[in-house]
């Protein structure tokens, strides 16, 4: 089968990364390993936006930068970019006075979503591929994986990513369901340091 894999970056690293050793991770790898050796991958497209500094983690833009230029050697990734909105937002206090709130700096990421849920539909309707591969958890992708697998007749694999049961609704849109382990992680991580085909080096972040 060609397969096209669709990643939600954000949610692939809040689900399966955030507070792992595996962050340095080779997606066609780990496509690889979730795949049958007779599958054809044909492409990958990763959703995500550029981070901005954070209050305590300054260099989060440094970090990701650097992610993204391991990405980049990749011939089959395809990287596609929203928006991170930073704002200032009133609350109020948890068991306080109802009057009493205080202002936080709230961070959100906008229209991976959308574009992951666009490009998996016209990919599909174009054929471009026989199987789509979905690294999300987000149920606002119910719709769009109904639309593959019941209006277009292709199959879309669904991955879970945090050892949870899936969604019951994603679940039963989509053709089946694979879990990512941490054993696929561990054996899905780029060399440090890594060599590019031009023969710049890419190190590792520090503390990943």
């Amino acid at each position: 089968m060609r397969v096209y894999v669709y990643v939600d970056g954000f949610n692939l690293y809040y689900r399966a990364l955030k507070g792992t050793q595996y962050k340095w991770l080779n997606l066609q790898k780990l496509s690889e390993e979730l795949l049958r050796p007779q599958d054809q991958l044909e492409s990958i497209r990763y959703f995500t936006a550029r981070v901005s500094s954070r209050a305590g983690d300054p260099d989060a833009p440094r970090r990701q930068q650097i992610l993204f230029s391991a990405l980049s050697t990749l011939p089959s990734l395809r990287l596609h970019y929203g928006k991170f909105l930073s704002k200032t937002k009133r609350r109020p206090v948890v068991g306080s006075n109802p009057r009493q709130f205080v202002e936080i700096h709230d961070t959100e990421e906008k229209g991976s979503d959308v574009n992951l849920a666009v490009h998996l539909v016209n990919d599909g309707w174009h054929g471009r591929y026989d199987l789509a591969l979905l690294l999300s958890q987000d149920t606002d992708l119910i719709e769009p994986v109904r639309i593959v697998t019941s209006e277009l007749g292709l199959k879309v694999g669904l991955v879970w990513l945090d050892g949870g049961q899936p969604n019951a609704e994603l679940k039963n849109v989509a053709s089946f369901v694979r879990h990512v382990r941490k054993s696929h992680l561990a054996r899905s991580q780029f060399p440090d340091p890594l060599v590019a085909s031009n023969g710049r080096t890419i190190r590792k972040p520090k503390g990943w």
